[in-house]
C-alpha cells in the first residue's frame, strides 16, 4: 500500500514521462496528408527536428525551470559503510520469501521448503515450479517474513507492482548525495515510504536493482547489497542517453507499426516508395533495411537498425528478410534486380549530357565527308534480333568475274559525331558498354543519339566504317580495304527471316547466298586453323511491365549453328581479323584480342555430339583470352592470327577505341592515343563488361527460373547430358529453355544422351532449380 510519504512526493519524472510519450502524441503518417500535431503544448515537432532532440529540449527546459521540491525533509537512520554495520545478517530457512536469479535476463519470487545437499535450497517459485537453486542465485531475501505461504506470492506480486514508482527515486538520490550517504533497500523503503516492512522493503531493492540512473553498488555481499548515489554529472548523462534511448524505441515501435500496416495492404493500395523517403527518421530506417537486403553497409549502426526492424518484425535477421520486407511493403516491386540497386547502375543520363546529345544531333559536322565511298549501289542486310535497339552493323557481297567472293562488313560510324576526350566520350568510356537485360536495355550513349544519330537505317543514307574483303577459294583473307562510307540498308532481318529467306534460295537474293558461301568457306577455313566450334543454345527472354507482379515472358531459344547465325558471326570474325592485319601492317596501337590455345587438343571431344555438349567441354578447357595493345597474336580458339573487335562501336566502348585509332589514321592524323593509354582505359572497360555480363546473366536467369515456375509442374522438357559431376549426379541442359541444372540419371546414360525431366522447385530469388528424370 501507499504510504503518506509517497503521496506527498510529488514526481517530476512521471510528468516528464507522461507528457512527452503518452498517448496524444503520434509519429509523422507516411499514409496521412494530415498536419503534425503537438507533441505538447509547448513543443512543436517540425520536420527536421528528431523525436530525441524535441525530448531533450523539453527535458532541460523541465529541469531548468523545476520548483518543486520535496516538503518534508528526510531522515537517515544509519551512517555505516559495510554491508556487516549496514544489515542484519539472514541465511536460508524455511519460509523465506526470496528473489532469485534464474537466468542473466530473469528474476524470480520464491518461497525457501528445504535443504538440497550440502548448500543448496530447494525453493517453490512464483510459476508454481519446484527447483534447486544455489546460495550464489539469491539475489534478495525479504526482511519480516519467517514463514511465507508460497500460494500468496502472486498477491504479494500485485501490492508490488501498485506501490512502484521509479520517479521517487530522483528526490532520494538527492538528498543522499547531497549528504554522501550510501543506502540499503531496507534504509530507502524507509525513506521513501516511512516503512521497512516486507513489500516497503522488496519494492525498495527492485528501484534500486532495476535502477540504471541514480546509484550504483557500492558493496555486495551475498544477497545483501549497498548502493550509493551516482554523480550529478554522470546522472546526467545517462538520463539523456535513457531519454535518447526511449525516444528510439518509441520510433521504432512506430515504424514497425507502418510497416505491419503497410504489409497489411492489398498491391494495388501499398503506399508508393517516395512516400518511404518524405521523412527522415523513417527513410534512415529504410535505407538501413535496403543496405542489409543488398549487403551495401556503410556503418555499424546501420546493421545494428536493420537487425532491430527485423526483430521487432518477428523476422530472421538475413539479406532475404530485409528484401521481402522491403517487397511487402511496397517499397521494392516483386521482381526488382537487387544487383542494379546493389551495384549502382547508372540507367539515366544528366540533363548535361542530354543537351550536349541534342547539340551533336542538330549542329555536328561529318569530319570526313570528303573522304566518304559512296557504296549506296551495294545491296546491304542488316541482320538482328528481333528487339535490337542499336544496329551498328550490315553485310554485302558480291561475286567478282574470276569468281572468288568479296565481301563487305559495314559498321556504324559514332567516331564521326562523338570526338575522344569529349563530354559524350567520358560517359562512355564511364559506361563501358551497354547493358542488355530481360526487362531493359541501358544503352552506352544516350538513347536518342545511339538511335537516330548513330545507328543504321533501313533505307536511309547512313554513315559508317566499311571493311571489304576479297577470299581465296579456301576462305582465307586475298585482299582488304577499310573506308569511310556512304551506305543504304537495303533489308532490316530478323534471324528467322534470314534463315527463311536462305532457305527459299530466292534468285533476286543472291547477295545473301554469296554471304552464306563465304561464311561456309571462312568457318571450313578456320577449322583447318585451330578453330573451336563453340555453337550451343542460346536463350533471350523479353519482359513486359516488369514492375508488374506477374509480368509477360517472352522466351526466344536460338541455335547458335542457325545458318543466319552461323553468317552473321563469321563475318564479324573476318571484320576483326582484317582490323587486325591492317594494324599490324601499318604498326597501329589497337585493342587487339587473343586467346592462347589449350594444351587438349580439340579431337580429344571429338566423340562427343557436336553443339552445346561439345561446347560445354570445350568451355571447360579454354585459356582465358589476353589483350595486346602494340601488335596482335594469335586467337587459338577463333582460329585466326590476329583479331580486333571492331563491329559494335554503339554499345562496345573498345570497339569505339579502334574506330579513333583506324580513323585518325585514315585522315593522315596522329592517333588519338597511345598503346599505353589504350591500356589504362581498357582496364577500366574490362571492369564495366565484367559487371554487364554478370547483370545480364544473373537477370537472366532469374527470369529463365521464374518462367520455370510459372509452367505447370507435369510438363516435361527435353534435357542434355553435357557431363557427369560426380556418380549419377549430371549437369543438364533443357533444350526447350536453355537453362541449366543438375540431377541424378539413369544407370546407362551417357555424355550427350537426351532424357525427360520434370521441375520439382524453382525459385528464382534464391537462385533455386531442382529437376529430375522422369
Amino acid at each position: 500500500m501507499n504510504s503518506p510519504m509517497a503521496s506527498r512526493v510529488v514526481t517530476v519524472r512521471s510528468f516528464v514521462r507522461s507528457s512527452l510519450f503518452s498517448s496524444h502524441y503520434h509519429p509523422p503518417n507516411i499514409f496521412s496528408s494530415r498536419p503534425l500535431p503537438l507533441i505538447h503544448a509547448n513543443l512543436v515537432f517540425r520536420r527536421g527536428l528528431s523525436l530525441v532532440d524535441s525530448v531533450l529540449q523539453e527535458l532541460n527546459a523541465i529541469r531548468a525551470a523545476r520548483l518543486v521540491r520535496v516538503t518534508n525533509k528526510m531522515g537517515f537512520p544509519s551512517n555505516k559503510e559495510l554491508v556487516d554495520d549496514k544489515v542484519e545478517k539472514r541465511v536460508l530457512q524455511r519460509g523465506l520469501l526470496l528473489e532469485f536469479r534464474k537466468d542473466s535476463q530473469k528474476h524470480l519470487l520464491a518461497v525457501a521448503q528445504k535443504p538440497d545437499g550440502k548448500k543448496n535450497w530447494m525453493v517453490f517459485d512464483q510459476n508454481g515450479v519446484t527447483s534447486s537453486i544455489k546460495p550464489q542465485q539469491v539475489t534478495y531475501i525479504v526482511p519480516g517474513i519467517e514463514d511465507f505461504n508460497h500460494e500468496d506470492i502472486a498477491d504479494f506480486i500485485r501490492k508490488t507492482h501498485d506501490l512502484l514508482d521509479p520517479a521517487i527515486l530522483e528526490f532520494a538520490w538527492e538528498e543522499l548525495l547531497e549528504k554522501n550517504k550510501s543506502v540499503t533497500a531496507e534504509e530507502l523503503a524507509e525513506i521513501l515510504y516511512g516503512s521497512r516492512d516486507p513489500l516497503e522493503s522488496y519494492c525498495a531493492h527492485l528501484l534500486l536493482s532495476e535502477d540504471d540512473a541514480y546509484f550504483t553498488v557500492s558493496e555486495c555481499k551475498g544477497s545483501y547489497t549497498v548502493y550509493q548515489p551516482r554523480p550529478s554529472v554522470l546522472v546526467e548523462e545517462l538520463l539523456k542517453r535513457k531519454c535518447v534511448k526511449e525516444a528510439s524505441e518509441k520510433e521504432l515501435e512506430e515504424f514497425v507499426q507502418l510497416l505491419t500496416s503497410a504489409k497489411s495492404k492489398p498491391p494495388s493500395s501499398k503506399p508508393p516508395k517516395c512516400s518511404w523517403l518524405s521523412e527522415e527518421n523513417i527513410e534512415r530506417k529504410i535505407e538501413c533495411l535496403e543496405a542489409y537486403a543488398i549487403d551495401t553497409f556503410t556503418s555499424d549502426e546501420q546493421r545494428k537498425t536493420a537487425g532491430m526492424v527485423l526483430k521487432a518484425m518477428g523476422l530472421q535477421k538475413t539479406s532475404s528478410a530485409a528484401m521481402n520486407l522491403l517487397i511487402d511493403i511496397g517499397y521494392f516491386p516483386v521482381h526488382v534486380n537487387l544487383d542494379l540497386v546493389k551495384f549502382n547502375i547508372q540507367t539515366t543520363y544528366s540533363d548535361e549530357l542530354l543537351s550536349a546529345a541534342e547539340s551533336l544531333l542538330t549542329v555536328a559536322s561529318d569530319p570526313d565527308a570528303a573522304n566518304r565511298k559512296d557504296l549506296t549501289f551495294l545491296k546491304v542486310y542488316a541482320i538482328d534480333v528481333d528487339e535490337a535497339d542499336e544496329l551498328d552493323d550490315a553485310l554485302s557481297a558480291t561475286r567478282l568475274p574470276d569468281g572468288r567472293i568479296k565481301v563487305w562488313i559495314h559498321v556504324a560510324d559514332p567516331s564521326c559525331l562523338v570526338q575522344p576526350h569529349s563530354i559524350i566520350d567520358r560517359e562512355a568510356l564511364r559506361r563501358g558498354t551497354s547493358i542488355f537485360l530481360p526487362t531493359a536495355t541501358f544503352p552506352m550513349f544516350p538513347e536518342k543519339l545511339a538511335m537516330e544519330g548513330m545507328s543504321l537505317q533501313q533505307g536511309k543514307l547512313c554513315k559508317a566504317v566499311s571493311v571489304s574483303v576479297t577470299l581465296h577459294e579456301d576462305g582465307s583473307i586475298a585482299e582488304y580495304t577499310i573506308d569511310n562510307s556512304i551506305i543504304r540498308p537495303t533489308y532490316m532481318l530478323t534471324y528467322e527471316s534470314a534463315s527463311e529467306l536462305l532457305q527459299l534460295n530466292l534468285e533476286e537474293e543472291a547477295e545473301l547466298w554469296i554471304l552464306a558461301e563465304a561464311a561456309a568457306l571462312r568457318l571450313e577455313w578456320r577449322r583447318q586453323q585451330g578453330a573451336i566450334d563453340t555453337a550451343t543454345i542460346e536463350t533471350r527472354i523479353k519482359v513486359s511491365d516488369p514492375d508488374d507482379p506477374e509480368p509477360s515472358i517472352s522466351l526466344y531459344v536460338e541455335d547458335q549453328s542457325d545458318p543466319a547465325m552461323r553468317l552473321v558471326s563469321e563475318m564479324m570474325i573476318l571484320c576483326g581479323e582484317a582490323v587486325a592485319t591492317f594494324g599490324s601492317c601499318n604498326n597501329l596501337s589497337l585493342p587487339y584480342r587473343g586467346q592462347p590455345q589449350s594444351n587438349i587438343s580439340a579431337s580429344a571431344f571429338s566423340h562427343l555430339p557436336e553443339g552445346p555438349v561439345r561446347s560445354s567441354a570445350y568451355v571447360k578447357i579454354m585459356r582465358a583470352a589476353e589483350m595486346d595493345f602494340r601488335k596482335p597474336s594469335r586467337h587459338g580458339v577463333l582460329g585466326v592470327p590476329g583479331y580486333v573487335q571492331f563491329t559494335s562501336p554503339i554499345r562496345r566502348y573498345l570497339d569505339l577505341l579502334a574506330h579513333y585509332q583506324v580513323k585518325a589514321f585514315l585522315r593522315g592524323e596522329p592517333l588519338p592515343f597511345s598503346a599505353g593509354e589504350l591500356e589504362g582505359m581498357a582496364s577500366i572497360v574490362n571492369m564495366h563488361v565484367r559487371m554487364a555480363k554478370k547483370l545480364h546473366n544473373s537477370s537472366l536467369r532469374y527470369w529463365l527460373l521464374e518462367y520455370l515456375r510459372r509452367q505447370p509442374k507435369e510438363r516435361k522438357y527435353r534435357a542434355l547430358i553435357l557431363r557427369f559431376i560426380k556418380d549419377r549426379l549430371a549437369a543438364l541442359l533443357l533444350v526447350e529453355v536453355g537453362v541449366q541444372a543438375s540431377a541424378s540419371v539413369s544407370v546407362g546414360t551417357q555424355i550427350g544422351d537426351e532424357i525427360k525431366v520434370v521441375t520439382d522447385e524453382a525459385h528464382p530469388r534464391d537462385d533455386i532449380l531442382s529437376v529430375r528424370e522422369v
